[in-house]
């Protein structure tokens, strides 16, 4: 029977070119996207950066140590100490580097340093001096370049951030804004350069020895250990978790696609083939050796197409990744992993989903008797079998019992896109499965409409579709899947947006927002400014953390926020579920239920610095509160403010506070926005981040869908021409029979759009279900642009892949 099977593939190349084809190129999806996840993970970081220039660096142990009876346990500090005086005496030919947030006015974020650290990176003059009083600076030609336009309702100036040597210009530090003369510009980051004993004022903590010999008695960072302090580090991090996370999910939907795709193109293919079967079993074939014919052909077409798309798949990781740097969604300096895993598996799950395509198909085929064999291949007596209805409705029950779990037990977790990407994977799964039940009942209500259209093909279109109802749900499938995963990933990700959005600014009562324009927060002198404005409250918030021992073996670190409490009621509604935010002081503190801890028990916790204190719960948060504890100021040591709220007071204009904030911000790297404009900013951010990354994911999907729903059209057109041939005879003309297919093309896309809408429907209905417990009344979102873009591609790549077939052979 292999010698058969080898002889079919010559004499059927349409139909197994378009499964060979259908396999490659899934086969290559998934070798690329595991390439390029592959280098997400593997790729070495970054060269050391700012001192790259000093062999040796002496940085103070910035972790929080706890000992515990199962061994030690350690966290990064999220507030440094630095290195002591005394330890720097001892040497004197290092480099005392102090690191602190400088800004120049309108200028781009920037770190300050002394001058002498200049040469650890090293950052050369390129033109000018270096700084001699402590009025001058060197700045890099980074944090000046520029010119930004100030976003928000109370601000819309722009502001000129260009200077060159001899300017005069305001630097923003934590104390305050003050003027410097530009002296010298330099090359690398951003970066303002004051005298050594200047940046000794402005920050007196030293953050590190930059040494050229080699010290003794201290430990010290070399080679590769130098990138540790880099401060890039953070950044490249979660650059590289996001790209991981990016391609994570598309990678996912990439192998759940595919794999979808070809078991459906797989079985289509086999189910073209009822009659060749049929015969086979009539001259005396067994059904063992038909169902071998079947997986030799299945192997030999596996086996080829899945070598060649694991062979080329891994080319196509340079472009994508070149596409996800361009996106800003992959750091640029990733290298490309030269790992052979992700082609293996690629090849090993295309041969093993290739096999298992066929496997119900040819089981079903070869069960046939032979007196029964032409009835079966004339007709499809009936819709789908019991194994194909009992999966789909298992899939699809398993996606409500899903989507009501997380409903009734875990809304919260409805927020993250991650749990509801696997149920809508069930529901497409289990959707595609039952699409042989419904194809009939959709392609006669279609018929309703097409049945006041002249001539006969409003009659043979429908009737088409509802006699070969699965081969109408094969090609429906890949419009099922571009149409279905477009809308529900799109309309769920602008809801959870939505409802982050409307969580956070639930708790907000300020009518004014002041936030910073770079990392370094708001600085001292801008905040005395705010509170000085008549007629408001001004409260502000410094996040920072601290660390907790759980059970006794686990050291935890939780985000917290010191405020004022005595002014955070007035500008923050905070959602308590037992006890007062009255009663938090410097020996008290308010956590998250999520502490597990009780009213009135005292908490022993390390602060940000690492300093060990305890501290009496006076109030327990519900889980929807804006911050998971609060603390005073007192436990804030270097922490940045980034937030002041502005409350108006009963009887004060709003006008006039509005032009007190404009006077306050202006020259201090800040802007001031009505409570309305800040909450549509949010909105507007974080919808296009989730948004960006939704569209790398989907044009990936997009891409493979299309050349498959091209395919398998092209596939099903090889199968129908002894039908349009009889057309031709009984006297149709070449436009009857290409408007006979173009509407047997379009009835596929509607059919496929219906199904598509029957997922989108009942996953955002799920999503909100969750959604409206935690965040109040949302619209369900609807993408109709992008829902009608992708239909309308469909119907392009329809049209053409179904008529052009057509028309060459009438």
């Amino acid at each position: 029977m292999l010698s058969i099977a080898w002889s079919t593939l010559r004499t059927r190349l349409v139909s197994f070119l378009g499964t060979f084809l259908a396999l490659a190129l899934g086969t290559a999806l998934i070798a690329a996207m595991g390439q390029v996840l592959a280098t997400t993970v593997d790729s070495p970081d970054r060269a050391p950066q700012r001192y790259a220039a000093a062999p040796y660096v002496v940085v103070p142990d910035e972790r929080l140590h706890v000992d515990t009876w199962q061994g030690g346990q350690s966290q990064p500090l999220a507030e440094r100490h630095g290195l002591t005086v005394e330890l720097a005496a001892r040497f004197p030919g290092a480099v005392v580097d102090r690191i602190f947030p400088a800004q120049v006015a309108g200028g781009q974020d920037a770190v300050g340093r002394p001058w002498s650290a200049s040469r650890t990176a090293p950052q050369r003059l390129t033109e000018g001096r270096a700084p001699r009083t402590s009025r001058e600076i060197a700045v890099s030609a980074g944090a000046l370049a520029g010119e930004k336009v100030r976003a928000g309702a109370l601000a819309g100036e722009k502001v000129r951030a260009g200077a060159r040597v001899g300017d005069k210009v305001s630097v923003i530090t934590r104390s305050g804004a003050k003027p410097y003369t530009v002296v010298g510009v330099t090359d690398g980051p951003p970066t303002v350069f004051f005298t050594d004993a200047q940046a000794a004022r402005l920050s007196p903590r030293i953050d590190a020895l930059a040494l050229w010999t080699k010290p003794s008695g201290v430990p010290v960072l070399t080679g590769q250990d130098r990138a540790l302090v880099d401060p890039n580090r953070e950044s490249d991090e979660r650059a590289r978790n996001n790209a991981n996370t990016i391609v994570g999910i598309a990678a996912g939907f990439a192998v759940f696609i595919a794999v979808f795709v070809v078991s459906s193109t797989f079985a289509f293919a086999v189910a073209q083939r009822r009659r060749e079967f049929a015969l086979l079993r009539t001259v005396g074939a067994t059904r063992r050796q038909v169902r071998r014919m079947v997986y030799g052909e299945a192997g030999f077409v596996a086996l080829a197409a899945a070598a060649l798309g694991a062979l080329a798949g891994p080319y196509a990781a340079g472009p994508i990744l070149d596409w996800l740097v361009g996106l800003g969604m992959a750091p640029a300096w990733l290298v490309p992993s030269t790992q052979t895993w992700p082609a293996v598996t690629a090849f090993a799950t295309s041969v093993v989903v290739a096999l298992a395509g066929v496997t119900v198909a040819a089981r079903r085929a070869g069960r046939v008797h032979p007196a029964e064999a032409m009835r079966e291949a004339a007709i499809e007596p009936r819709v789908m079998t019991w194994g194909r209805l009992l999966v789909g409705v298992g899939l699809f029950g398993a996606a409500l019992v899903s989507m009501a779990v997380n409903a009734l037990t875990d809304p919260q977790g409805a927020a993250n896109n991650k749990s509801f990407m696997p149920i809508l994977m069930l529901l497409v799964a289990g959707v595609g499965l039952l699409a042989p039940v419904v194809v009939r009942p959709v392609a006669r209500l279609f018929a309703i409409p097409l049945s006041r259209l002249r001539g006969a093909g409003a009659t043979l279109v429908p009737a088409a579709a509802a006699t070969a109802v699965r081969q109408t749900a094969a090609t429906a499938a890949p419009v099922l899947v571009a149409v279905g995963l477009a809308a529900a990933l799109l309309g769920a990700a602008a809801m959870t947006d939505a409802a982050k959005t409307a969580m956070q600014a639930a708790p907000v009562r300020a009518d004014y927002l002041v936030l910073p324009e770079g990392s370094g927060g708001l600085d001292r002198q801008l905040v005395e400014r705010l509170r000085a404005i008549r007629g408001v409250e001004v409260a502000t918030t410094a996040p920072t953390s601290v660390y907790t021992l759980e059970g006794k073996t686990a050291l935890i670190k939780r985000p917290t926020e010191a405020v004022d409490p005595a002014k955070l009621r007035s500008v923050l509604d905070v959602p308590v579920l037992k006890g007062s935010l009255a009663e938090l002081n410097d020996d008290t503190i308010a956590v998250s239920e999520t502490w597990e801890l009780e009213l009135g028990q005292t908490a022993k916790l390390w602060r940000a610095d690492g300093s060990e204190v305890s501290l009496k719960v006076v109030a327990l948060l519900a889980a929807n509160s804006p911050s998971d504890s609060y603390v005073t100021t007192a436990h804030a040591f270097s922490a940045p403010v980034t937030t002041a709220y502005v409350k108006l007071r009963p009887g004060t204009p709003a006008p006039d506070v509005e032009s007190a904030l404009r006077r306050s911000t202006q020259g201090h790297n800040a802007r001031a926005l009505t409570k309305d404009a800040w909450v549509s900013e949010t909105g507007d951010r974080r919808g296009s981040a989730s948004r960006l990354g939704l569209l790398v994911v989907l044009g990936i999907i997009l891409a493979y869908t299309a050349i498959a729903l091209v395919n398998i059209l092209l596939m099903a057109a090889s199968d129908r021409t002894a039908e349009r041939a009889s057309l031709r005879l009984l006297g149709a003309t070449r436009g009857q029979v290409a408007r006979y297919v173009a509407g047997e093309a379009l009835l596929v896309v509607a059919i496929g759009v219906v199904l598509a809408a029957a997922v989108a429907a009942i996953s955002l209905a799920g999503l909100w279900s969750s959604l409206v417990q935690i965040a109040g009344p949302i619209a369900i979102s609807v993408p109709w642009p992008a829902i009608g873009a992708v239909t309308a591609g469909c119907v392009v790549l329809a049209l053409a892949a179904a008529i052009t077939p057509a028309l060459r052979r009438a």
